[in-house]
């Protein structure tokens, strides 16, 4: 099957998730600068997974590029990670009201690392679609994958154990790694 479908419905349904993000922001108690202060948590929280949202979405969409047709396999392993992605606007809801608690963190750091996985397998299931992507740069990406899990994995113990922030954080240094290694992997291959 052509990707042109799964693609569409990939950007639709993010597009949607992320858009919901937005809407579970809480508003300020008064139009007030200390108000809005009251709220930083809220927002960063919005912003992390917004933004980590959008950058699964760029990496998707740089896997899929050269890829033509998908298999039947493609189509579930896409299903179950925008299920895990669909759990993230209320993640991160849980974790705005109550930033400093260990089970929230817990909570949005479990999914976190759900999507995470199904992206590995994702990724796993376009190695035998038809691509002219070499098998080497899609073998490299999913090792970069696992030491983003190893970040995030990090972070949840730091943050079930003494510092419960400290999933967020592991997720912001995660995506960081990643984007800076795939521009860097993306500027090699383009040497050769």
């Amino acid at each position: 099957m052509k990707k042109d479908r799964v693609a569409a419905f990939t950007d639709a349904v993010l597009a949607i998730i992320m858009t919901i993000l937005v809407l579970e922001l809480e508003k300020p108690s008064a139009p007030t600068l200390s108000a809005l202060w009251e709220l930083r948590h809220s927002f960063f929280s919005y912003t992390l997974s917004f933004f980590w949202l959008g950058s699964m979405w760029v990496n998707i969409h740089n896997e899929w590029e050269r890829i033509e047709k998908i298999g039947a396999k493609t189509l579930w392993v896409t299903l179950v990670l925008l299920f895990f992605c669909s759990v993230i606007p209320y993640a991160t809801d849980l974790v705005s009201g109550d930033f400093n608690n260990r089970v929230t963190q817990g909570f949005y750091g479990i999914f976190v690392m759900l999507v995470t996985f199904s992206n590995i397998w994702l990724s796993k299931t376009l190695d035998k679609a038809d691509s002219d992507m070499p098998k080497e740069i899609m073998a490299k990406r999913r090792r970069l994958l696992w030491i983003d899990i190893a970040i995030k994995v990090v972070g949840l113990i730091v943050s079930l154990s003494v510092y419960p922030p400290a999933m967020m954080y592991s997720v912001i240094i995660a995506a960081a790694f990643l984007m800076i290694s795939i521009h860097k992997m993306k500027l090699d291959w383009s040497d050769n």
